[in-house]
Order: structure tokens, then C-alpha cells, then sequence
């Protein structure tokens, strides 16, 4: 059923005055047939406040208010470049495309919509280098569609990885429950083993901790390390991954002030992390951490990119091209993403001011 609104929502009820002071945390609105039109305008319209930041769009405003029209959403758009008054009752947005929406067909992308969702994280990525956005949060894409439109990364993390040459960017999935990284991301299984080096599981558990310290404000982190072999290789009979790389790496971690614990056999360890005991774990690979993860944050994880210097983070799903269009979508990881991104931002800029206190008064 189409979510009905008798009047268009008044934002400056809830937008603070002192705006220079606020974040701007841009949403890519994604694949511009998929759902991402459509978790943005119920994220807009079920918002009762901003808190310390404010979204605006990275998209097209076509697209948005055909999505809105025909799913009885009744909410505008309105074009907004950076320093612009946040308009009272309209969702600001950075029009980057300007597609011909009443062609195109839900789910159904073409060269044209992959090449515009590029283009909304390009423009992301630019605009937090220049300073006039502090953060993004994206909405779905396409890889095929990517791939369509030119571009041969696997997904968005290879692809900001490439715009802000960042080598060795890190996935950690974040839920009030589960925090996960992942040393291992978009590799066959069968390439799994030999990827599984003292060095790259140490850097992980480098990467998961300062995130822990510096995005998450977590004073003392503890990290759990997932083993790779059922019952953690059992003493070399499974495997000895275990013995050879992954204990080496906590060793030296621990060596270094970090509390990181295992390697724990991975039917158990995401338990242990449920239950409080760990602020996160790292895995060996995607599937790994991926499924405990999604059994318990399926709608409102988060995906967070470490390792770059941008703030963003993702909603925990995919275009969902099969209910693209008729008003089924979720926008609760929307939702999460574009908070969390608020506050990494935050913490980021409150560790930014510590620094410039300290070094004054050095």
C-alpha cells in the first residue's frame, strides 16, 4: 500500500539554526531504477528530526519525484548546491543527472542509469575533498550496470578506493550487535587460504581497532579473531591456517597494546561478540562474517568503508530490482547508514579539534 501524507513535511521544524556548525551527510541515491529513489523518500518522510547533521541527495530530481508521484509520497524536491540555505520543505538535492524518468522502467537499467550512479559517487567523493560535504552515504548500485556503463570495478568499495587512492580499503559491517571486518572481501573461496597471511590478518586487526578508537569513540576495543578451519583448525587436523598466520598476527597485535583475542572457531565466536563480549570481530571472509551478520541486522546494517579518508558508509542491501518501483522497500539501513555517518563524521571532527587544541598548547 502507498504510504499517504495529507501535507508535505516541514524540515526547518527540525533543522538547528546555527547550520555552518551542522554536517552535511550526501546520500548517492544509487541505481536510479532500483530502490534507492524510493528508501530515500521515506527516509525523508519519516524522519521526525536531524540530529547533528544534514542529508542531502546526490541524484536526480526526476527520478525522485516520479518515484513520489507514483507511490502517493507527498514530498518535493528541490535543487541545492553547497551553501545554500536548506529549503524549509523540500529535499535538497545535488542534481547530478537529469534523466528522462518517464522512460525509464523500474528495474530494468540501461548504460544511461549506470553511467548517473557513477557519477552520484564521484560527485560524493569531490565534494567531501572540497569540504562541502563531510560524509556519504550510498544507496545501491548495479556491478553489471557498472560495468555497462564502463567501469570495471566490482562495487562501490573498489570504486572509492580508486577515487581517493586508497590502496587497501577495509569492509566492516556495523549493527547495534555485530560488528564485523573482513580480511578477505569479493574472492573465490578456493583463493581464500593463500590470502590469509600474518601481515594481511595484522593489518586487519590494525584497521578494525583504530576504527573502534576513532569512529565508534570505544576507549578500550576488544577484538575477537575468527579462525578460517572448522573447530579452528583442531590443533592442525583441519588445517593450520591457524597456527602458521592467524595466531602470529594477535600475538604481535597484542604486542602493540591491542586486546584481540583467538583464533576462535568460527561456529562460536559471532556468539561471544552478540553477547557483549567483543566490540568486533575479524573474519576471514565474506561469507563468514557476512551470514551471522545479516541473521541479526538483515534490515538495518550498516556497511562501512575503513581505510579511506571520506567518511561513508553504505545501506547492507542491493538494488532489489524484482520490487524496484512498488513501494515494498525498507528504508531502516538508509536510515542507519546516514545516522552512522553523522557520527563518524562527528567523531572525526571532535578528534581533528583535540589535535589542534594539543599542538597550540605544545
Amino acid at each position: 500500500m502507498p504510504l499517504i501524507f495529507d501535507e508535505p513535511l516541514n524540515f526547518s521544524n527540525y533543522l538547528r539554526q546555527d547550520t555552518i556548525l551542522m554536517l552535511h551527510i550526501g546520500i548517492t541515491m544509487g541505481c536510479p531504477v532500483g530502490i534507492g529513489p524510493e528508501i530515500i523518500l521515506k527516509y525523508f518522510a519519516g524522519r521526525e528530526k536531524f540530529q547533528n547533521y544534514i542529508p542531502v541527495i546526490l541524484g536526480d530530481i526526476n527520478v525522485l519525484e516520479r518515484c513520489a508521484r507514483e507511490l502517493g509520497i507527498a514530498i518535493k524536491c528541490v535543487a541545492w548546491h553547497p551553501g545554500d540555505p536548506i529549503p524549509a520543505d523540500r529535499i535538497p538535492v545535488i542534481a547530478v543527472s537529469c534523466l528522462d524518468a518517464d522512460s525509464l522502467q523500474w528495474g530494468r537499467p540501461t548504460p544511461e542509469t549506470g553511467q548517473a550512479m557513477a557519477d552520484y559517487i564521484k560527485t560524493a567523493v569531490l565534494l567531501i575533498q572540497d569540504g562541502f560535504l563531510d560524509g556519504m552515504a550510498t544507496c545501491p548500485i548495479s556491478k553489471n550496470a557498472l560495468r555497462e556503463a564502463g567501469y570495471s570495478f566490482p562495487g562501490h568499495t573498489e570504486m572509492l578506493a580508486d577515487l581517493t587512492g586508497s590502496p587497501c580499503p577495509v569492509m566492516m559491517m556495523a549493527g547495534s550487535r555485530l560488528r564485523i571486518t573482513l580480511v578477505t572481501i569479493h574472492c573465490p573461496l578456493a583463493a581464500v587460504p593463500a590470502q590469509i597471511t600474518e601481515a594481511s590478518v595484522l593489518r586487519l586487526i590494525r584497521v578494525t581497532h583504530q576504527a573502534l578508537l576513532l569512529d565508534f569513540t570505544i576507549k578500550m576495543p576488544r577484538i575477537a579473531v575468527a579462525g578460517l578451519n572448522p573447530h579452528g583448525g583442531e590443533h592442525g587436523l583441519f588445517g593450520n591456517e591457524e597456527s602458521l598466520q592467524i595466531e602470529p598476527a594477535i600475538e604481535r597485535a597484542r604486542r602493540e597494546g591491542i586486546k584481540a583475542e583467538g583464533p576462535f572457531p568460527p561456529d562460536t565466536v559471532f556468539l561471544k561478540a552478540a553477547a557483549g563480549n567483543y566490540d568486533a570481530v575479524v573474519c576471514m571472509y565474506h561469507d563468514q562474517g557476512l551470514i551471522p551478520f545479516k541473521i541479526l541486522h538483515f534490515n538495518d546494517g550498516v556497511n562501512v568503508t575503513l581505510g579511506l579518508p571520506v567518511v561513508r558508509t553504505s545501506v547492507d542491501h542491493g538494488t532489489a530490482y524484482d520490487i524496484a518501483g512498488q513501494g515494498q522497500a525498507d528504508p531502516q539501513s538508509l536510515a542507519a547508514s546516514v545516522e552512522l555517518a553523522g557520527i563518524i563524521a562527528q567523531n572525526r571532527r571532535d578528534y581533528q579539534a583535540r589535535l589542534r587544541l594539543i599542538q597550540g598548547l605544545c
